[in-house]
C-alpha cells in the first residue's frame, strides 16, 4: 500500500484522491480553502449562492472523463442538463450561438461569415479530424506538444496509422493554421476563435498549440453542461466518494513547506501538524511550489517557470451578481460572451453565466445569480494603491459592456460583489476582498501564487 499525501481539494485532486482510495492506497488531502472544488468551488452572501470560477460543466455526457470517473467511483454525478445550445457570442454587432452540433455549427458560422465561408469549413474539417485523433491517444497520455526526448519517445510508441496524420501539426499553434487557411485575414473570426480559446486554454491562437486547441474547440461539441446548483457539487461527490474509500481529507490546512529525507517526503501546514508519505501530488499552481520546496529542489522549478517568463500570464476579474429576475433583459441566456474591442482583456471579453430558473441552489425564489469575468494582466494589481483604482475602473467598464449589450440590464441588479486577482493570493474564502484584508484579519501569510480562474 502506497501513502499518498496530495495538496490541493480541487477536482484535480479530489479526483485523484477519490481514485487511489478505491484502489486501496492510503491517502491523505489537504486542501488549503474551507471548500472543496479549487476555481470550480462556491462561495455565498445571504441567501445567495455564487460558482467562484468555472461554471460550464464538461465531461458528463456517455463516455466523457467525468462520466467515466463517477461510474467507476459507483457514484451519481449531479443533475445537469445537456445544452444544445452551449452560449450565444456578442461581436461587434453580430450574434454568433454555438451549437452542440457540429454541422449545424459549421452552417451557421459560415452564414454570419460569408467572405470565407469555404476556408472557414475546411478549417472545422481538419479541426474536428484531429480532436477525434486526439482522443485516440487519451490512454497512453503523450504530452503534447513533446518538449523532452522522453515525451518524444511516449508519442512515438502512442502512434497509430489514424493518429500519424498529427504529426505535421504538432509544433504548430493554432494562429499559424489560421494563417495557412487564410482566415486571419477575418478579423472578426479569429477572435470568435481567440474568444474560445482563452475561456478554456487561457491563451490565444497566436500561442495556443494547434493540437491541443482542437481539443478546446471540439469539448463543447462532446457535450456542454449547466449542473443545478454548480460544480462545486461534483468536487463534493468526489470528496464523499474518497472518504467512503478511507482517505483523509482536510480542509483548512495550507501547506507551507515539502521536503524529502532519502525515501519518505514530509509537508508541514500552516498550523504545524506534520504529515508523511512515500508519494506526493501538487494538486495546484505550479507557480505556488517552489517557495515550499528546499532550495535545490525549488530552484529547479524556478528554472523551469523562468523559461515562460516572458509568456503572458493571466488573472480574472470577476463581479458576482444577484439579479431580480423579474427585471432580467430578455436575451440574456445561460452562457454568453461578449467581445467588444480587439482583445480578450480587460473587459473587451466577458464571460457570463446565469443561474438557471428553477435552480433554487443558487438563489431563492424571484432572484437568480450572475458571474461575469474577464481576464487581466497581473501587472495591473501589483500594489494595494493600483488594486484599489483599477478594480473601480474595471468594475465599471464591465458593467457599461453588460448594459451597452443588455439595455435595462442595471435595473434588475439588486447585489453586486467585484472580485478581483489578489483576491486568490491567501484563500479562497471571501474572493471579494483584497488578500491583505484577508491576510490581516485571518494573521496567516499569503502565498504568492495568482491562479487563473477559467470560466
Amino acid at each position: 500500500m502506497k501513502e499518498i499525501i496530495i495538496v490541493g481539494g480541487g477536482v484535480s485532486g479530489l479526483t485523484a484522491a477519490a481514485l487511489l482510495s478505491k484502489k486501496g492506497e492510503a491517502v491523505t488531502l489537504l486542501e488549503g480553502s474551507r471548500e472543496w472544488g479549487g476555481c470550480a468551488g462556491k462561495f455565498q452572501r445571504g441567501k445567495h449562492l455564487f460558482p467562484v470560477g468555472a461554471t460550464l460543466g464538461m465531461g458528463l455526457e456517455e463516455e466523457g472523463i467525468h462520466q467515466r470517473i463517477f461510474n467507476y467511483l459507483q457514484v451519481d454525478p449531479p443533475e445537469s442538463h445537456l445544452l444544445d445550445e452551449v452560449m450565444y457570442v456578442h461581436l461587434h454587432g453580430r450574434k454568433l450561438v454555438f451549437h452542440r452540433d457540429r454541422d449545424k455549427h459549421v452552417a451557421r458560422l459560415k452564414n454570419q461569415f460569408p467572405g470565407c465561408a469555404s476556408d472557414l469549413e475546411r478549417f472545422y474539417a481538419l479541426v474536428y479530424k484531429s480532436a477525434s485523433r486526439i482522443r485516440q491517444l487519451m490512454d497512453p497520455l503523450p504530452a503534447l506538444p513533446p518538449k523532452t526526448p522522453g515525451e518524444w519517445a511516449i508519442l512515438v510508441k502512442s502512434l497509430q496509422p489514424g493518429t500519424l496524420a498529427l504529426l505535421p501539426y504538432i509544433n504548430r499553434t493554432m494562429g499559424g493554421v489560421l494563417t495557412s487557411f487564410g482566415l486571419h485575414r477575418h478579423g472578426d473570426f479569429q477572435r470568435f476563435i481567440d474568444g474560445q480559446l482563452i475561456d478554456s486554454m487561457q491563451t490565444t491562437s497566436e500561442e495556443c498549440s494547434f493540437l491541443l486547441g482542437c481539443l478546446a474547440l471540439d469539448m463543447y461539441h462532446q457535450g456542454a453542461f449547466y449542473v443545478d446548483g454548480g460544480l462545486y457539487r461534483m468536487a463534493e461527490e468526489l470528496a464523499k466518494s474518497a472518504e467512503m474509500s478511507g482517505a483523509l481529507l482536510k480542509r483548512g490546512r495550507k501547506v507551507e513547506k515539502i521536503s524529502k529525507e532519502q525515501d519518505r517526503w514530509q509537508v508541514e501546514d500552516h498550523r504545524g501538524n506534520q504529515y508523511e508519505g512515500s508519494h506526493i501530488i501538487f494538486a495546484a499552481p505550479i507557480e505556488a511550489l517552489p517557495p515550499l520546496l528546499d532550495e535545490e529542489s525549488g530552484n529547479t522549478i524556478k528554472r523551469v517557470l523562468n523559461r515562460k517568463r516572458n509568456l503572458t500570464s493571466w488573472g480574472t476579474m470577476t463581479v458576482y451578481f444577484v439579479l431580480d429576475e423579474a427585471k432580467i433583459p430578455d436575451g440574456m441566456t445561460l452562457f454568453q460572451q461578449i467581445c467588444t474591442g480587439n482583445g480578450m482583456s480587460e473587459g473587451e471579453h466577458l464571460f457570463l453565466s446565469l443561474s438557471k430558473r428553477g435552480d433554487h441552489l443558487r438563489s431563492p425564489s424571484g432572484f437568480r445569480t450572475l458571474t461575469v469575468s474577464t481576464h487581466t494582466d497581473l501587472s495591473r494589481w501589483e500594489t494595494k494603491e493600483k488594486y484599489d483604482v483599477y478594480k473601480q475602473e474595471l468594475h465599471e467598464k464591465m458593467l457599461s459592456v453588460i448594459e451597452g449589450t443588455f439595455s435595462g440590464f442595471s435595473k434588475s441588479i439588486v447585489d453586486q460583489y467585484p472580485g478581483a486577482p489578489r483576491a486568490w493570493n491567501d484563500s479562497r474564502v471571501d474572493p471579494t476582498a483584497w488578500s491583505g484584508d484577508i491576510r490581516r484579519r485571518r494573521k496567516t501569510p499569503s502565498s504568492t501564487a495568482f491562479p487563473t480562474v477559467p470560466p
